[in-house]
């Protein structure tokens, strides 16, 4: 049975939470708070967490930090804030995925088995791919070049993977949902524009080539040049 690690401050909502998700198979284990959270990242199997970002003394965004020091297990952020800025800080701290409040159990289980089933195919592939002078390593979710590395979230992978493996040919953005998310109606387009900056940031900061490897091409997507 899938174990989901539930964090929200609401009782309420964890019960909600799990009346969607039981039904469809999955073990269930609530944390109210944080730290609570952390403590069983660290001791149980978890296959996927639910996080709520508005929490008091530890909110989402640093538990979803702190979660990224000890796996790469996927993580849904949930918020009823709508702001852009938010999203990006959510991303920007390893999340791979993030529903609005409210919604309702097709979404929210649409979302869940859409991560988990990409998941557990990129488990049952090779360890590594090799590309060129980069290789993407499927175990550790990671791109390396020479001697560097970049750390990559599982969406920040998936498009990684689909603009590598196709050099020079321009991706439009719902292309890359499609290989990120499946096509999933509830995503915002514009997350995939977040996921980019982000990987051009690691990339970056990993001290990978000086030339833009992920070229924007005005009015349509994105290249890998």
């Amino acid at each position: 049975m899938r174990t989901i690690l539930l964090i929200d401050d609401e009782q309420r909502m964890l019960d909600l939470l799990e009346l969607f998700l039981v039904p469809h198979g999955f073990r269930c284990i609530k944390a109210d708070n944080g730290k609570d959270g952390l403590d069983i990242v660290r001791k149980e199997q978890i296959q996927l967490i639910l996080l709520d970002v508005m929490m008091p003394n530890m909110d989402g965004w640093e538990v979803c930090r702190e979660i990224r020091k000890l796996s790469d297990v996927p993580v849904i952020m949930l918020t009823a804030r709508t702001d852009k800025r938010d999203l990006v800080k959510g991303l920007d701290n390893g999340a791979d995925d993030y529903i609005t409040k409210p919604f309702d159990e097709g979404e929210l289980t649409a979302r869940v088995n859409a991560i988990l089933r990409r998941y557990h195919q990129e488990e049952e592939k090779s360890e590594n791919a090799v590309y060129g002078d980069f290789i993407l390593n499927r175990e550790s979710y990671s791109l390396h070049y020479k001697n560097r590395q970049a750390q990559l979230t599982l969406k920040e992978f998936y498009i990684i993977e689909a603009l590598i493996t196709q050099p020079k040919r321009t991706f439009t953005r719902d292309q890359l949902m499609h290989a990120a998310w499946e096509y999933n109606t509830y995503t915002d387009i514009r997350t995939v524009d977040s996921h980019i900056r982000n990987l051009r940031d690691k990339l970056k900061n990993a001290g990978f080539p000086n030339e833009e490897l992920l070229k924007t091409v005005w009015g349509i997507g994105y290249k890998w040049i």
